[in-house]
């Protein structure tokens, strides 16, 4: 509709049809919340390398996370070395569960880090190149994982196709590693 000078007027059903549509574009603008959208919960089996620890547990239902479930994930992602917990970005799990359904394995997500203590890192650092003195994993937001059935590039690929963090491939160690950090790759 026009007002006659020179401005336009909308209509309310159409603002708010526009407003709709603005919403539901950036809904799913995080693309591990787009990849595990249609799940009406999100769970995960988790088997800790280094502890021999197993869990199944849905981490996120009825629309939110379950902090109990959370903390279940953290104690089998703690730092296997000195034992501390510490609490783990969902976004990680989220993360594991769309890499997971990205590849379509329904077997357990082998983990070879999780958390990592500010000592424990500063440790492996000191041993190892491949460790980042300000890592991720002292901040509970990057795991380093293992798929089995799956190659270290396959679950690599399936992990950058969802642009969601960082993703670091290692297949002389034969592990991914993945983070909510900012996109990148090595």
């Amino acid at each position: 509709m026009s007002k006659g000078n020179g401005e336009s007027c909308i209509s309310r059903r159409s603002f708010l049809a526009l407003g709709a549509g603005a919403a539901a574009a950036t809904l799913f603008a995080d693309p591990v919340e787009a990849a595990i959208h249609a799940m009406p919960e999100r769970s995960l089996m988790l088997y800790n390398t280094h502890t021999g620890e197993q869990l199944r547990t849905t981490y996120w239902a009825s629309g939110r996370y379950l902090p109990e479930s959370i903390a279940s994930a953290s104690r089998l992602l703690r730092d296997h070395r000195s034992g501390d917990v510490h609490r783990m970005d969902p976004r990680v799990l989220d993360l594991m569960a769309a890499v997971q359904r990205k590849l379509g394995t329904k077997g357990p997500i082998h983990i070879i880090s999780g958390y990592r203590s500010p000592a424990t890192n500063a440790w492996l650092a000191s041993i190892s190149d491949g460790v980042a003195c300000n890592s991720l994993h002292m901040q509970g937001k990057a795991v380093d994982i293992r798929v089995p059935g799956r190659s270290v590039r396959e679950v690599g690929r399936a992990a950058m196709s969802l642009k969601a963090g960082g993703v670091g491939i290692y297949p002389a160690s034969g592990f991914v590693h993945v983070d909510t950090g900012r996109v990148r790759r090595w």
